[in-house]
Protein backbone atom coordinates (compact mmCIF):
# COMPACT_ATOMS: atom_id res chain seq x y z
CA UNK A 1 0.00 0.00 0.00
CA UNK A 2 2.93 2.28 0.77
CA UNK A 3 4.74 1.53 -2.71
CA UNK A 4 1.25 2.57 -4.25
CA UNK A 5 0.44 5.89 -2.82
CA UNK A 6 3.75 6.37 -3.54
CA UNK A 7 3.29 5.63 -6.96
CA UNK A 8 0.84 7.98 -7.43
CA UNK A 9 1.78 10.99 -5.38
CA UNK A 10 5.06 10.75 -8.33
CA UNK A 11 2.52 10.95 -11.26
CA UNK A 12 0.54 14.27 -10.00
CA UNK A 13 2.17 17.83 -11.01
CA UNK A 14 2.79 20.11 -7.99
CA UNK A 15 1.11 23.33 -7.95
CA UNK A 16 3.97 25.44 -8.66
CA UNK A 17 4.53 23.83 -11.82
CA UNK A 18 0.99 24.16 -13.03
CA UNK A 19 1.07 28.02 -12.13
CA UNK A 20 4.22 28.64 -14.39
CA UNK A 21 2.99 26.70 -17.46
CA UNK A 22 -0.21 28.65 -17.27
CA UNK A 23 1.68 32.21 -17.04
CA UNK A 24 4.14 31.46 -19.72
CA UNK A 25 1.04 30.53 -21.76
CA UNK A 26 -1.07 33.68 -20.85
CA UNK A 27 2.05 35.83 -21.59
CA UNK A 28 2.54 34.26 -24.70
CA UNK A 29 -1.40 34.66 -25.98
CA UNK A 30 -1.06 38.56 -24.96
CA UNK A 31 2.51 38.68 -26.89
CA UNK A 32 0.80 36.72 -29.62
CA UNK A 33 -1.97 39.11 -29.56
CA UNK A 34 -0.54 42.93 -29.26
CA UNK A 35 1.85 41.34 -32.22
CA UNK A 36 -1.12 40.20 -34.87
CA UNK A 37 -3.74 42.99 -33.44
CA UNK A 38 -1.20 46.02 -32.67
CA UNK A 39 -3.18 46.56 -29.78
CA UNK A 40 -2.35 49.87 -27.63
CA UNK A 41 -3.62 50.33 -24.26
CA UNK A 42 -5.99 53.20 -23.69
CA UNK A 43 -4.08 56.35 -21.57
CA UNK A 44 -5.60 54.92 -18.44
CA UNK A 45 -3.93 51.75 -18.20
CA UNK A 46 -0.52 53.43 -18.95
CA UNK A 47 1.96 54.53 -16.00
CA UNK A 48 1.37 57.91 -15.74
CA UNK A 49 4.58 59.82 -14.12
CA UNK A 50 2.57 61.83 -11.37
CA UNK A 51 5.54 65.14 -11.98
CA UNK A 52 3.34 65.08 -16.06
CA UNK A 53 -0.03 65.41 -14.46
CA UNK A 54 -1.78 68.42 -15.20
CA UNK A 55 -3.25 69.94 -12.58
CA UNK A 56 -7.39 71.29 -13.02
CA UNK A 57 -7.94 75.17 -13.94
CA UNK A 58 -8.82 76.58 -10.62
CA UNK A 59 -11.97 78.19 -10.36
CA UNK A 60 -12.35 82.12 -9.64
CA UNK A 61 -13.43 83.40 -6.88
CA UNK A 62 -16.95 84.69 -6.90
CA UNK A 63 -17.03 88.99 -6.48
CA UNK A 64 -18.13 89.63 -2.98
CA UNK A 65 -21.85 90.26 -2.14
CA UNK A 66 -22.49 94.44 -2.15
CA UNK A 67 -26.08 95.48 -0.87
CA UNK A 68 -27.91 97.76 -3.59
CA UNK A 69 -27.26 100.54 -1.52
CA UNK A 70 -23.62 100.37 -1.91
CA UNK A 71 -23.73 99.74 -5.79
CA UNK A 72 -22.97 102.64 -8.20
CA UNK A 73 -25.63 104.30 -10.07
CA UNK A 74 -23.92 106.93 -12.00
CA UNK A 75 -25.62 107.62 -14.95
CA UNK A 76 -29.00 105.98 -13.74
CA UNK A 77 -32.19 107.97 -13.36
CA UNK A 78 -34.49 107.36 -9.82
CA UNK A 79 -37.64 105.20 -10.38
CA UNK A 80 -40.48 107.27 -11.02
CA UNK A 81 -43.84 106.66 -9.17
CA UNK A 82 -47.35 108.50 -10.36
CA UNK A 83 -48.98 106.52 -7.07
CA UNK A 84 -51.37 109.59 -5.84
CA UNK A 85 -50.51 108.89 -1.97
CA UNK A 86 -47.42 109.07 0.50
CA UNK A 87 -44.69 106.04 0.54
CA UNK A 88 -45.03 105.06 4.29
CA UNK A 89 -43.27 101.88 5.75
CA UNK A 90 -46.95 100.41 7.38
CA UNK A 91 -50.20 102.43 6.23
CA UNK A 92 -52.64 101.34 8.93
CA UNK A 93 -49.95 101.28 11.86
CA UNK A 94 -49.41 104.73 11.91
CA UNK A 95 -51.31 108.10 11.68
CA UNK A 96 -50.08 111.55 9.67
CA UNK A 97 -51.61 113.58 12.01
CA UNK A 98 -49.61 112.45 14.61
CA UNK A 99 -45.85 113.84 14.41
CA UNK A 100 -42.80 112.53 15.97
CA UNK A 101 -40.84 114.25 18.37
CA UNK A 102 -37.58 113.20 17.57
CA UNK A 103 -35.24 110.17 14.75
CA UNK A 104 -33.78 107.23 15.74
CA UNK A 105 -31.51 107.12 12.78
CA UNK A 106 -30.53 109.70 9.91
CA UNK A 107 -32.63 110.62 7.21
CA UNK A 108 -31.80 107.65 5.22
CA UNK A 109 -33.95 106.43 2.21
CA UNK A 110 -35.14 102.65 2.85
CA UNK A 111 -35.57 102.84 -1.11
CA UNK A 112 -31.71 103.15 -1.46
CA UNK A 113 -29.65 106.10 -2.26
CA UNK A 114 -31.35 107.96 -5.58
CA UNK A 115 -33.47 105.03 -6.24
CA UNK A 116 -36.44 106.85 -5.71
CA UNK A 117 -37.31 110.78 -6.69
CA UNK A 118 -39.40 111.30 -3.40
CA UNK A 119 -37.77 113.02 -0.10
CA UNK A 120 -37.83 111.04 2.44
CA UNK A 121 -38.54 113.01 5.81
CA UNK A 122 -37.34 110.34 8.25
CA UNK A 123 -41.31 108.91 8.79
CA UNK A 124 -43.03 108.59 5.11
CA UNK A 125 -41.60 109.78 1.32
CA UNK A 126 -44.54 111.97 0.44
CA UNK A 127 -46.14 112.76 -3.32
CA UNK A 128 -45.30 116.70 -2.90
CA UNK A 129 -42.83 117.83 -1.32
CA UNK A 130 -43.27 119.96 1.65
CA UNK A 131 -41.38 122.71 1.04
CA UNK A 132 -42.73 123.15 -2.48
CA UNK A 133 -46.00 121.80 -2.27
CA UNK A 134 -49.34 123.53 -0.97
CA UNK A 135 -52.47 123.23 0.61
CA UNK A 136 -54.07 123.13 -3.39
CA UNK A 137 -51.16 120.28 -4.69
CA UNK A 138 -52.95 117.97 -2.05
CA UNK A 139 -56.40 118.86 -2.57
CA UNK A 140 -55.38 117.96 -6.57
CA UNK A 141 -53.59 114.54 -5.49
CA UNK A 142 -57.16 113.45 -3.38
CA UNK A 143 -59.57 114.22 -6.72
CA UNK A 144 -56.93 112.84 -8.97
CA UNK A 145 -56.54 109.34 -6.49
CA UNK A 146 -60.49 109.13 -6.27
CA UNK A 147 -60.88 109.47 -10.17
CA UNK A 148 -58.54 106.66 -10.90
CA UNK A 149 -60.14 104.43 -8.47
CA UNK A 150 -63.21 104.80 -10.07
CA UNK A 151 -62.19 104.61 -13.38
CA UNK A 152 -60.47 101.27 -12.58
CA UNK A 153 -63.27 99.51 -10.74
CA UNK A 154 -65.91 100.69 -13.43
CA UNK A 155 -69.49 99.57 -12.68
CA UNK A 156 -70.04 97.85 -9.28
CA UNK A 157 -70.18 93.98 -9.51
CA UNK A 158 -73.88 92.00 -8.96
CA UNK A 159 -74.77 89.73 -6.42
CA UNK A 160 -74.01 86.84 -8.31
CA UNK A 161 -70.70 87.81 -9.67
CA UNK A 162 -69.33 88.88 -5.92
CA UNK A 163 -70.75 85.29 -4.88
CA UNK A 164 -68.87 83.79 -7.48
CA UNK A 165 -65.62 85.62 -6.61
CA UNK A 166 -66.06 84.79 -2.93
CA UNK A 167 -66.77 80.88 -3.52
CA UNK A 168 -63.22 80.83 -5.94
CA UNK A 169 -61.23 82.67 -2.89
CA UNK A 170 -62.10 79.80 -0.46
CA UNK A 171 -60.26 77.71 1.09
CA UNK A 172 -59.92 75.01 -0.32
CA UNK A 173 -60.88 76.63 -3.88
CA UNK A 174 -57.51 78.92 -3.85
CA UNK A 175 -54.38 78.77 -2.17
CA UNK A 176 -53.51 82.40 -2.78
CA UNK A 177 -53.40 84.31 0.36
CA UNK A 178 -51.77 87.53 1.70
CA UNK A 179 -50.87 87.42 5.33
CA UNK A 180 -51.27 90.87 7.19
CA UNK A 181 -49.29 90.42 10.40
CA UNK A 182 -48.56 93.10 13.76
CA UNK A 183 -46.64 95.64 10.87
CA UNK A 184 -50.32 96.06 9.26
CA UNK A 185 -50.51 97.13 5.72
CA UNK A 186 -46.85 97.78 4.29
CA UNK A 187 -45.84 99.52 1.65
CA UNK A 188 -44.03 96.13 -0.01
CA UNK A 189 -47.70 94.19 0.32
CA UNK A 190 -48.77 96.40 -2.48
CA UNK A 191 -46.45 94.76 -4.97
CA UNK A 192 -47.89 91.47 -3.18
CA UNK A 193 -51.28 91.83 -3.36
CA UNK A 194 -50.96 93.04 -7.33
CA UNK A 195 -48.82 90.23 -8.29
CA UNK A 196 -51.69 87.87 -6.55
CA UNK A 197 -53.78 89.75 -9.04
CA UNK A 198 -51.99 89.16 -12.08
CA UNK A 199 -53.37 85.48 -11.92
CA UNK A 200 -57.11 86.17 -10.11
CA UNK A 201 -59.58 88.59 -10.31
CA UNK A 202 -59.81 88.62 -6.07
CA UNK A 203 -57.34 87.99 -3.50
CA UNK A 204 -57.73 86.51 -0.48
CA UNK A 205 -55.92 88.56 2.71
CA UNK A 206 -56.01 87.20 6.41
CA UNK A 207 -55.62 90.15 9.24
CA UNK A 208 -53.70 89.20 12.00
CA UNK A 209 -52.61 90.23 15.76
CA UNK A 210 -52.74 94.40 16.10
CA UNK A 211 -54.19 95.76 13.31
CA UNK A 212 -57.56 93.79 14.16
CA UNK A 213 -58.46 95.96 16.59
CA UNK A 214 -59.28 98.62 14.09
CA UNK A 215 -60.70 96.64 11.02
CA UNK A 216 -62.37 99.59 9.74
CA UNK A 217 -59.02 101.44 9.08
CA UNK A 218 -57.66 98.34 7.88
CA UNK A 219 -60.30 97.98 5.06
CA UNK A 220 -59.92 101.83 4.40
CA UNK A 221 -56.12 101.79 3.57
CA UNK A 222 -56.50 98.73 1.66
CA UNK A 223 -59.16 100.45 -0.39
CA UNK A 224 -57.62 103.48 -0.65
CA UNK A 225 -53.98 102.16 -1.31
CA UNK A 226 -54.36 99.59 -3.92
CA UNK A 227 -57.56 100.58 -5.64
CA UNK A 228 -59.43 97.52 -5.08
CA UNK A 229 -62.98 96.74 -3.25
CA UNK A 230 -63.31 94.44 -0.48
CA UNK A 231 -66.25 91.95 -1.60
CA UNK A 232 -66.54 90.02 1.36
CA UNK A 233 -65.03 90.00 5.37
CA UNK A 234 -65.87 87.83 7.84
CA UNK A 235 -63.88 88.42 11.35
CA UNK A 236 -59.86 88.72 10.10
CA UNK A 237 -60.79 87.45 6.73
CA UNK A 238 -61.64 89.80 3.65
CA UNK A 239 -61.66 89.33 -0.11
CA UNK A 240 -60.14 92.13 -1.90
CA UNK A 241 -61.36 92.51 -5.61
CA UNK A 242 -59.21 94.30 -8.27
CA UNK A 243 -61.93 96.20 -10.29
CA UNK A 244 -63.07 95.21 -13.89
CA UNK A 245 -60.81 97.98 -15.60
CA UNK A 246 -58.26 96.28 -14.21
CA UNK A 247 -54.96 95.44 -16.32
CA UNK A 248 -52.27 93.52 -14.85
CA UNK A 249 -49.62 94.99 -17.49
CA UNK A 250 -51.10 98.41 -16.67
CA UNK A 251 -50.11 98.27 -12.74
CA UNK A 252 -48.63 101.05 -11.10
CA UNK A 253 -44.98 101.05 -10.41
CA UNK A 254 -44.74 100.78 -6.54
CA UNK A 255 -40.48 100.67 -5.28
CA UNK A 256 -39.85 98.24 -2.90
CA UNK A 257 -38.26 99.10 0.49
CA UNK A 258 -34.87 97.35 0.93
CA UNK A 259 -35.11 97.38 4.76
CA UNK A 260 -37.37 98.53 7.29
CA UNK A 261 -37.03 102.16 9.08
CA UNK A 262 -36.28 102.50 12.39
CA UNK A 263 -39.87 103.50 13.89
CA UNK A 264 -39.20 107.66 15.18
CA UNK A 265 -39.52 108.76 18.81
CA UNK A 266 -43.28 109.89 19.99
CA UNK A 267 -44.28 110.88 23.47
CA UNK A 268 -44.23 108.47 26.30
CA UNK A 269 -47.62 106.71 26.47
CA UNK A 270 -47.87 106.01 30.62
CA UNK A 271 -47.33 109.66 32.16
CA UNK A 272 -45.77 109.69 35.75
CA UNK A 273 -49.23 111.02 37.42
CA UNK A 274 -52.15 110.94 35.06
CA UNK A 275 -53.99 114.20 34.64
CA UNK A 276 -56.05 115.43 37.64
CA UNK A 277 -54.92 112.80 40.20
CA UNK A 278 -51.87 113.25 42.29
CA UNK A 279 -48.81 110.71 42.93
CA UNK A 280 -50.48 108.86 45.33
CA UNK A 281 -53.86 108.71 43.71
CA UNK A 282 -51.88 107.74 40.68
CA UNK A 283 -49.91 104.93 42.61
CA UNK A 284 -53.11 103.53 43.92
CA UNK A 285 -54.98 103.70 40.92
CA UNK A 286 -52.42 101.13 39.93
CA UNK A 287 -52.43 98.85 42.49
CA UNK A 288 -56.33 98.17 42.14
CA UNK A 289 -56.12 98.19 38.06
CA UNK A 290 -53.42 94.96 38.60
CA UNK A 291 -55.34 93.50 41.33
CA UNK A 292 -58.58 93.71 38.96
CA UNK A 293 -60.23 90.74 37.41
CA UNK A 294 -59.41 90.18 33.92
CA UNK A 295 -61.14 91.05 31.55
CA UNK A 296 -60.23 88.78 28.77
CA UNK A 297 -57.20 87.70 27.36
CA UNK A 298 -55.63 88.32 24.15
CA UNK A 299 -54.26 85.10 22.04
CA UNK A 300 -50.65 85.68 19.91
CA UNK A 301 -51.55 86.50 16.59
CA UNK A 302 -55.49 86.13 17.51
CA UNK A 303 -58.06 88.32 16.20
CA UNK A 304 -58.97 91.59 18.70
CA UNK A 305 -61.86 93.09 16.58
CA UNK A 306 -64.10 92.79 19.14
CA UNK A 307 -61.80 94.23 21.97
CA UNK A 308 -63.15 97.79 21.49
CA UNK A 309 -66.95 96.78 22.07
CA UNK A 310 -66.07 94.77 24.98
CA UNK A 311 -63.85 97.38 26.15
CA UNK A 312 -66.82 99.88 26.18
CA UNK A 313 -69.31 97.68 27.59
CA UNK A 314 -66.96 97.16 30.58
CA UNK A 315 -66.84 100.57 31.71
CA UNK A 316 -70.58 100.95 32.05
CA UNK A 317 -70.28 98.95 35.27
CA UNK A 318 -66.46 99.04 36.15
CA UNK A 319 -64.14 102.05 36.46
CA UNK A 320 -60.93 100.32 35.69
CA UNK A 321 -60.61 97.68 33.07
CA UNK A 322 -57.52 95.06 32.97
CA UNK A 323 -56.41 93.00 29.98
CA UNK A 324 -53.92 90.16 30.18
CA UNK A 325 -51.44 89.82 27.60
CA UNK A 326 -48.97 86.87 28.63
CA UNK A 327 -47.20 86.12 25.65
CA UNK A 328 -47.12 89.27 23.92
CA UNK A 329 -44.49 90.65 22.89
CA UNK A 330 -44.11 94.34 24.85
CA UNK A 331 -44.26 96.35 21.31
CA UNK A 332 -47.35 94.59 20.36
CA UNK A 333 -49.79 95.79 23.84
CA UNK A 334 -48.12 98.80 23.57
CA UNK A 335 -49.10 99.70 20.32
CA UNK A 336 -53.07 97.76 21.48
CA UNK A 337 -53.37 100.33 24.12
CA UNK A 338 -52.44 103.55 21.83
CA UNK A 339 -55.67 102.36 19.85
CA UNK A 340 -57.69 101.64 22.79
CA UNK A 341 -56.99 105.29 24.25
CA UNK A 342 -58.04 106.86 20.70
CA UNK A 343 -60.86 104.05 19.92
CA UNK A 344 -62.81 103.98 23.22
CA UNK A 345 -61.59 106.74 24.35
CA UNK A 346 -59.63 105.80 27.96
CA UNK A 347 -56.50 106.77 29.63
CA UNK A 348 -53.32 104.57 30.03
CA UNK A 349 -52.86 103.73 33.61
CA UNK A 350 -50.17 101.06 33.06
CA UNK A 351 -48.26 97.95 31.29
CA UNK A 352 -46.81 96.42 34.16
CA UNK A 353 -46.50 92.55 34.37
CA UNK A 354 -48.03 92.20 30.60
CA UNK A 355 -51.03 93.83 31.44
CA UNK A 356 -53.42 96.62 30.15
CA UNK A 357 -54.56 98.65 32.63
CA UNK A 358 -56.93 101.78 31.41
CA UNK A 359 -59.49 103.84 33.18
CA UNK A 360 -62.66 105.46 31.94
CA UNK A 361 -61.80 108.87 33.42
CA UNK A 362 -63.83 111.29 35.83
CA UNK A 363 -66.69 112.11 33.26
CA UNK A 364 -67.23 109.23 31.29
CA UNK A 365 -70.11 109.11 28.53
CA UNK A 366 -70.63 106.25 26.66
CA UNK A 367 -69.86 106.59 23.07
CA UNK A 368 -73.34 106.02 20.48
CA UNK A 369 -71.39 106.11 16.94
CA UNK A 370 -71.62 103.53 14.76
CA UNK A 371 -67.94 103.47 14.10
CA UNK A 372 -67.25 100.04 14.67
CA UNK A 373 -67.95 96.84 12.06
CA UNK A 374 -70.04 93.91 12.64
CA UNK A 375 -68.45 90.70 12.65
CA UNK A 376 -69.83 89.38 9.45
CA UNK A 377 -70.57 92.44 6.70
CA UNK A 378 -72.96 92.18 4.01
CA UNK A 379 -71.91 93.30 0.52
CA UNK A 380 -75.13 92.22 -1.29
CA UNK A 381 -76.22 95.03 -3.58
CA UNK A 382 -80.22 96.05 -3.03
CA UNK A 383 -80.78 98.04 -5.61
CA UNK A 384 -79.53 95.41 -7.95
CA UNK A 385 -81.65 92.32 -6.30
CA UNK A 386 -84.63 94.72 -7.14
CA UNK A 387 -83.44 95.60 -10.59
CA UNK A 388 -83.18 91.69 -11.18
CA UNK A 389 -86.57 91.23 -9.48
CA UNK A 390 -88.12 93.97 -12.27
CA UNK A 391 -87.16 92.26 -14.66
CA UNK A 392 -88.54 88.84 -13.83
CA UNK A 393 -91.83 90.64 -13.19
CA UNK A 394 -92.03 91.99 -16.62
CA UNK A 395 -90.54 89.19 -18.21
CA UNK A 396 -93.63 87.13 -16.44
CA UNK A 397 -96.27 89.17 -17.58
CA UNK A 398 -94.99 88.99 -21.08
CA UNK A 399 -95.94 85.15 -20.62
CA UNK A 400 -98.89 85.41 -19.10
CA UNK A 401 -100.04 87.94 -21.70
CA UNK A 402 -98.88 85.74 -24.67
CA UNK A 403 -100.57 82.68 -22.99
CA UNK A 404 -103.83 84.35 -23.33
Amino acid sequence: MLRLFSRHKKQIPSLSSTRRLYSTTGAAASSNLYSKYSFVPPPSLKPQNPSCTQSPPKKQPKPRYRPPSSLDRTGEKPVQSKLPFDFRFSYTESSPGVRPIGLREPKYSPFGPGKLDRVWTGVCAPVVDPKVGSPEDEKMVEEKRRVGRDRIQGEPLTNAERKVLVERCQRHKSKRQVNLGRDGLTHNMLNDIHNNWKHAEAVRIKCMGVPTVDMKNVCTQLEDKTFGKIIHRHGGLLVLYRGRNYHPKKRPVIPLMLWKPHEPVYPRLIKTTIDGLSIEETKEMRKRGLAAPALTRLAKNGYYGSLVPMVRDAFLTEELVRIDCKGLQKSDYKKIGCKLRDLVPCILVTFDKEQIVIWRGKNYKPSEDGFFLTERESFDNSSNDLDNHEVESESGEGITGDSD
